[in-house]
C-alpha cells in the first residue's frame, strides 16, 4: 500500500466516527425532542451537522475506493456502514486492521525482509 492509499485509509477512518455517532444524534436529540416535547430547534442544525459529515464520507470512500481499487461490493458495504446507525464504529475498526495490515506490509518491504 503506497502512501497516499494509506492517507486516504485514515481520512476515512476520522471521517466515520463522527459520522456514525452524528446519525444517532439527529434521530435520539432531534426527532425525539421534536416529537416527545415538540421542541424542533434541534433538528436543523443536528440535520445540517449530519449531512456535512454524510457527504464528507462519501467522498472520502470514494478516494479511497479508486485508490485502494476496492471492488464495488467492498465500496457498498463501507457506504451501507455510513447509513445504518452506529456503523461507521464497525467500519473503524475494519479499516483501521486494514491500515495497520498497510503498514506492516510496507515497513517489510522497507527492510526488505518480504516480497509483499
Amino acid at each position: 500500500m503506497d502512501i497516499k492509499t494509506a492517507a486516504a485509509l485514515h481520512r476515512l477512518r476520522l471521517a466515520s466516527i463522527p459520522e456514525a455517532i452524528s446519525f444517532p444524534a439527529l434521530l435520539i436529540f432531534g426527532t425525539g425532542f421534536r416529537l416527545a416535547f415538540d421542541y424542533d430547534a434541534l433538528v436543523m442544525p443536528l440535520g445540517l451537522i449530519h449531512g456535512i459529515l454524510f457527504i464528507a464520507y462519501v467522498v472520502l470512500l470514494l478516494d479511497v475506493w479508486n485508490r485502494a481499487k476496492w471492488p464495488f461490493k467492498r465500496a457498498a458495504y463501507f457506504f451501507l456502514l455510513a447509513i445504518v446507525p452506529f456503523g461507521g464504529l464497525y467500519g473503524d475498526r475494519v479499516l483501521r486492521r486494514e491500515e495497520e495490515a498497510g503498514v506492516i506490509a510496507a515497513r517489510a518491504r522497507k527492510e526488505g525482509v518480504i516480497n509483499a
